[in-house]
């Protein structure tokens, strides 16, 4: 993406690979957790549904976030194919993971409401092909108790593990072939998600 493009791309806007019915997020686990997952196409019982889980829908923030599937309890990458509904419905009820003048009336308005909502919001620097901050941002959707639990059991259509191409596009960086590596990333493009005022999109 040349510099002109990126200076276009809204400061925050949900861009994710999706159809008209399902949006994909990705997630890093132990082999323990991300095999089986992927293996059976769902979240194995290990998988602890009353924790909160964070989902993101950049492939390479989630490069960021777990070194090229190379730290520790991060070694399998999933791509975790979700229902369109089910993601609405979590962004509608989320709140920012932290205060914004503007966005919430006051402090305490916002404390209130993070602690009754599902789901909460981080909007973080999206990340280039070489992991370097990008102008914008990209959504981390964090997701506990109802629905981490409707996340693992209702809205799952599918699981795969996307390790192999997480290290085939690090290995063509690695050895300077950026272009080639670029052509392999997952197609990701805005999100109709609607007016997210409340998540200060």
């Amino acid at each position: 993406m040349s510099e002109a493009t990126a200076d276009r791309v809204p400061r925050h806007q949900i861009r994710a690979s999706h159809t008209a019915d399902t949006v994909t997020v990705y997630q890093a686990y132990h082999p323990r957790i991300g095999v089986p997952a992927a293996r059976e196409g769902r979240f194995p019982p290990a998988w602890k549904r009353e924790r909160m889980t964070w989902v993101k829908p950049s492939f390479l923030w989630m490069m960021y976030r777990c070194g090229w599937a190379t730290k520790a309890d991060q070694e399998t990458v999933l791509a975790v194919e979700i229902t369109r509904a089910g993601f609405d419905r979590a962004l509608s009820g989320a709140c920012l993971s932290h205060y914004v003048p503007g966005v919430h009336a006051d402090r305490e308005a916002w404390t209130s409401a993070l602690r009754t909502a599902p789901a909460r919001v981080q909007w973080d620097p999206e990340r280039d092909l070489h992991l370097n901050p990008l102008p914008y941002r990209s959504l981390q959707l964090g997701l506990s108790g109802p629905a981490s639990r409707a996340y693992a059991d209702e809205w799952t259509v599918a699981i795969r593990d996307v390790t192999p191409l997480a290290r085939e596009v690090h290995g063509l960086l690695r050895s300077g072939a950026p272009e080639a590596a670029r052509a392999l990333l997952p197609v990701e493009t805005p999100y109709p998600a609607g007016p997210l005022e409340h998540l200060g999109a």
